[in-house]
């Protein structure tokens, strides 16, 4: 038997599809995030690329490491696998080893499949999968399902190496973070707001997030699940400045719970998005992102989405626009948000008794003054990173 080395291979999908130099930009940020994930959680691994693969050797886990690098946007799966010569007898021979820990009473199915030049054409796809499904039934009486196998032995044969593995961790696709500027996402501790923010990191934007301090009508409890929200995505990007941006914001909400009635929440709203304004045009950010979903709430009508979304002229990006809350919870608890964002936010402490549902831009504009952008736009100035 020559030499064996556990290694993990790791796919991503759409970043294929783009055009030889974008690829290649894109490849070369997903390695440098994939390697700073590792880095970060002290698992050994060094990222490299092969081929349409992207390639992590010297790992001492490689479950641990093939689970961080799923957790990474743009990566579609990772596998822990065996790493062995490109020869028939060793192929099958890694598949015995593998075969050992089988499940008992489990089906399987061999995925074969061989690419690249060779001097010599000796064995191909199909003989790979014919022998080491001969080997795995030798080790194992185990049934053959090539429909709905409970584990499935795949393998790749390659000019200079061959990658056998039984165990899929299964990642979140997009594309790497990085590649797609900056957005300012408001965050306001609830359980839409991480969500929408990591939608925007899976398809590749740098994340500044901003929590609104509501003074009175927020609470220490809010802002501490806010900060923790964020912590736990910027797991996933440790190579990144996720620090949240703390806005002073509670005289501006005194003063618009004093002057304002029915279009308060809306003007609420608008002022969250001003402040974001200010924040992006510090950070150099193309966008503000906010997690609201038509009709979730009564700031959140179709009508009065239009209307916050006039008060400034950056993008309001809504992600989670169309999603159902049902899904938008077992999202928050996929990316482990859930927990720390049960809590009622302080916005809510603001609504009046009868909030508008159909406002129209000139009643909330008349409603409104200067001042609580002025105030808006002082909160923003004087914000604090955490």
């Amino acid at each position: 038997m020559t030499h064996w080395a556990h290694v993990v291979l790791v796919g991503y999908g759409e970043v294929g599809t783009k055009s030889s130099s974008v690829r290649a930009k894109m490849e070369a940020r997903l390695r440098t995030n994939l390697q700073a994930v590792l880095d970060d959680r002290s698992l050994a691994g060094t990222v490299e690329g092969e081929w349409s693969r992207i390639l992590v050797r010297d790992v001492n886990d490689p479950d641990a490491v093939a689970a961080a690098c799923a957790e990474v946007p743009g990566i579609v799966w990772a596998r822990p696998a065996i790493a062995c010569e490109p020869d028939l007898d060793e192929i099958v021979a890694v598949c015995r080893e593998l075969a050992a820990d089988h499940p008992a009473g489990a089906s399987f199915a061999i995925d074969g499949n061989r690419t690249g030049e060779r001097e010599s054409d000796e064995f191909s796809g199909s003989d790979i999968e014919r022998e080491a499904g001969s080997a795995v039934i030798e080790e194992t009486s185990a049934a053959v399902d090539l429909d709905n196998p409970d584990r499935t032995y795949r393998i790749e044969c390659r000019e200079k190496e061959a990658y056998v593995s039984t165990t899929r961790f299964d990642g979140p696709g997009g594309l790497p973070l990085g590649t797609q500027g900056k957005t300012v996402a408001l965050i306001s501790g609830g359980i839409d707001s991480p969500v929408a923010t990591w939608e925007m990191m899976r398809r590749g934007c740098e994340v500044i997030p901003v929590y609104i301090d509501l003074g009175d009508f927020g609470g220490a409890d809010h802002r501490a699940r806010a900060v923790e929200t964020v912590r736990t995505l910027a797991r996933r990007a440790p190579n990144f400045d996720m620090r949240v941006h703390v806005v002073p914001a509670g005289d501006a909400i005194d003063r618009l719970v004093e002057t304002i009635d029915d279009t308060r929440m809306l003007t609420l709203r608008r002022m969250m998005f001003a402040i974001g304004a200010e924040v992006a045009a510090d950070e150099g950010a193309h966008s503000v992102v906010t997690g609201e979903a038509i009709g979730q709430k009564s700031s959140q009508t179709g009508a009065n989405l239009a209307v916050t979304a006039a008060a400034i002229d950056y993008p309001v990006h809504r992600p989670l626009l169309t999603w159902d809350k049902t899904d938008i919870v077992a999202t928050a608890r996929e990316i482990d948000t859930y927990t720390d964002s049960t809590l009622p936010v302080g916005c809510e402490r603001v609504a009046p008794s009868y909030p508008e549902t159909n406002a129209s831009l000139a009643a909330v504009e008349r409603a409104e003054s200067a001042e609580l952008f002025d105030l808006a736009a002082d909160a923003a100035r004087n914000r604090d990173r955490v």
